[in-house]
């Protein structure tokens, strides 16, 4: 038990560290400025406002800057939101949204960008203040880009659930949901039977008149059961569309694209499990022939949970009732060290299932 809060100590801790960095461009508070910003490096600071239309225009940009200037040790890109932050925004004279400083190494006096506000004028002029020589990342993306020629293979195909945003390239609203929809994309792109996409309706605009799209952007969810589609009607933050794929598509991924705690489980088998637990040496053996049974009435993704169920039940059966804790907190620093994000899900469904019969 003490050897499991130790491990849930520095999960929580890890967390606390991750949420300091929001993707690639660090989030600045009163709490950490100081330390962070006017230090052993340069710094770009984007003071800005949750609901600033321009602040949202710029996200994406923004963000694109953050990931192109990660490697390099000498710049810093942040942002304070000055909503939350209101004396350390007036602290630099921000009265606008949003403003973009520059701050020179050592220093807390900053130089204000005036300058166009696209990543690649961003990073010139980075580079030249900070005597960097970055140039600008290309990220993968994970949305799948719909055409007159593709759509009915994608969108119709009754294997898939599919969400797509009817977009026009010159609508602001679709320039700042752009980043969120691919953070979305990201999350699922292991998910094999969820398709994330897009389609230019400005360009193809039969397409968008035949589902009845008339404004930008539109969202339509595509399940498996209902290829006529339905209006999309949630929040438009990564949160709301992640639970609505994970409620519609019965999914458990987390924002950051992780396995959730109930990802693996399967009700009738916990339902087993929990009598196996309880029960004595004698009668575990007739409960793992019942676990068996049902294990073979599992379909599609249970099927495969239902495995790793029955191996777990069998290694408890051969190593006694300490083995599942032990398996966990294995798995749990496997977790903390760099691995595949394939290999992440294979060891989270595992522990999860294993949690059952801890």
């Amino acid at each position: 038990m003490a050897k499991s809060q130790i491990w849930c100590a520095i999960g929580t801790l890890a967390l606390l560290l991750a949420s300091a960095v929001a993707d690639d461009v660090v989030v600045l508070s009163e709490e950490n400025f100081e330390k962070e910003v006017g230090q052993d490096r340069g710094a770009l600071v984007e003071f800005y406002a949750p609901w600033c239309g321009h602040c949202k225009k710029l996200a994406p940009e923004y963000e694109k800057l953050g990931m192109s200037f990660k490697k390099a040790k000498s710049v810093l890109i942040g942002k304070v939101d000055c909503d939350e932050h209101k004396s350390l925004c007036s602290k630099y004279g921000v009265s606008g949204y949003p403003t973009i400083q520059w701050f020179p190494k050592g220093s807390l006096e900053p130089k204000k960008y005036e300058g166009p506000r696209t990543a690649e004028s961003l990073t010139e002029f980075v580079n030249n203040e900070g005597g960097t020589n970055v140039k600008i990342a290309v990220a993968p993306s994970h949305v799948v880009v719909l055409t007159a020629d593709n759509f009915d293979e994608v969108v119709l195909d009754e294997t898939k659930d599919v969400l797509v945003e009817f977009y026009a390239p010159w609508c602001g609203h679709c320039k700042a949901l752009a980043p969120t929809y691919e953070k979305v994309a990201t999350a699922f792109k292991l998910e094999e039977e969820v398709v994330i996409a897009n389609l230019d309706a400005d360009k193809y605009k039969d397409l968008a008149e035949k589902y009845g799209v008339s404004s930008y952007p539109t969202l339509k969810f595509f399940p498996k059961g209902n290829k006529a589609g339905e209006e999309y009607e949630g929040g438009r933050d990564l949160d709301n569309f992640v639970n609505f794929i994970n409620e519609k598509c019965g999914t458990n991924r987390d924002a950051k694209g992780h396995y959730t705690s109930k990802a693996g489980l399967v009700k009738s088998l916990d339902t087993l499990v929990k009598e196996f637990v309880s029960a004595s040496a004698e009668e575990k053996k007739s409960i793992f022939i019942k676990i068996e049974e049902e294990v073979e009435k599992l379909t599609g993704p249970n099927a495969r949970y239902g495995k790793i169920y029955l191996k777990s039940a069998k290694s408890c059966l051969e190593k006694g009732s300490g083995y599942a804790q032990k398996e966990i907190d294995r798995i749990h620093r496997l977790l903390e060290k760099s691995i595949s994000p394939a290999k992440a899900d294979e060891f989270t469904l595992k522990k999860n299932i294993l949690s059952s019969f801890a």
